[in-house]
């Protein structure tokens, strides 16, 4: 009977690891399978590691503000996240406003299709992403556009995802992926019809280096839209919570250190933009963006579970559980900047570069 009791057991045990992984899939959506998490570029062996090292930077806070440090830093972190963030969110790793009657899915594409509405482009102009990830936003917006898209990432990891991704969405014909950093972009002077950037900037030390690059490779006359990750004028840095919050979201996504709001038309301007709108797209009437952060509590926990017991049984690197937990965690500090109204990632900012430049 002692026999039976234990078969049955270990016979549930297996059937709820494969309903939580193979049935239920990812929390939002589905995409990368659970049983293929990793650690990106990073060998096997070297994920916990390099999540250690990850955490390092922050002892070092100089080193985040250094130029030539932060590629490097970045690139860890995406190593480390993007399969999750594959897993458990999608392919567009950004925010969107919440939609009424619009699943999650849908407002990203609203969100994604406005972007690129702002700079008036359409088939045979070439534009570029700057800080692709995977290429969610490329392809909605090559779809959506018939422009021709080239996304740049730090992270070759993400390049060959989003290859992959592009072919199996046969949109590989507009959608070209290219390694590099954004503040030393690989690309000729005035070679782009369009730019756009979606929550990315805020990886850079300093935003006039990457405003600067982007200015640099845009054609005279033409747009350039970014959806920024700031501080709003909410936010007081003398109250210990607020602080707490924003150091959480920047501990928790390989931030330099988030700007203010504030600062966004004064650096454009600084490298000779001319700023042609600005917006929280946050704001009412828009419904919050962090629903989708509170609505998946009880996703990520299960999730949570998961990971834990593909870690435990060597399916997933050791490491990646912890990954898991760190990004649980920012999600809460992300839910309480957005109920606060101290922080917002979609800042949009709509710029010119001057006909006469």
């Amino acid at each position: 009977m002692e026999t039976v009791a234990l078969l049955c057991t270990t016979g549930l045990v297996f059937v709820g690891l494969y309903w939580f992984v193979c049935v239920l899939g990812a929390a939002e959506q589905k995409g990368k399978r659970a049983v293929d998490l990793g650690g990106g570029s990073i060998s096997r062996e070297k994920v916990e590691d390099k999540y250690k090292q990850y955490w390092a930077f922050f002892r070092k806070p100089k080193e985040i503000e250094r130029a030539e440090t932060v590629p490097h830093f970045v690139d860890t972190f995406y190593n480390l996240v993007t399969d999750i963030y594959e897993w458990g969110w999608g392919q567009s790793f950004h925010f969107s406003p919440s939609v009424k009657g619009k699943s999650h899915k849908e407002a990203t594409r609203l969100h994604e299709a406005h972007a690129v509405d702002l700079l008036n482009v359409g088939p045979g102009d070439r534009i570029i992403d700057v800080g692709c990830g995977v290429g969610g936003p490329m392809r909605a917006i090559a779809a959506h556009s018939g422009a021709n898209v080239v996304g740049i990432t730090i992270n070759e990891y993400q390049v060959q995802r989003a290859k992959t991704h592009n072919k199996k969405a046969g949109l590989d014909s507009l959608c070209e992926v290219v390694c590099g950093n954004f503040l030393q972009m690989p690309f000729p002077d005035a070679s782009f019809d369009g730019a756009y950037s979606i929550e990315a900037t805020c990886h850079a030390p300093k935003l006039e280096d990457v405003y600067s690059e982007v200015f640099r490779v845009l054609k005279p006359g033409k747009l350039y839209v970014s959806y920024e990750w700031v501080t709003t004028h909410k936010y007081r840095p003398e109250n210990a919570e607020h602080v707490e919050i924003i150091h959480g979201i920047e501990q928790g996504d390989a931030l330099p250190g988030l700007r203010n709001y504030a600062d966004l038309p004064e650096v454009a301007r600084k490298v000779g933009f001319e700023v042609v709108k600005e917006e929280d797209l946050a704001l009412p009437p828009a419904l919050p963006w962090w629903t989708r952060l509170k609505m998946g509590k009880l996703a990520y926990w299960r999730n949570n579970l998961v990971v834990i017991v593909l870690t435990f049984f060597g399916i997933a690197p050791k490491g990646v559980d912890d990954v898991h937990e760190m990004l649980f965690k920012t999600a809460g500090y992300l839910t309480r900047g957005g109920e606060t109204g101290i922080f917002t990632p979609m800042h949009m900012i709509l710029l010119r570069k001057p006909i006469s430049s």
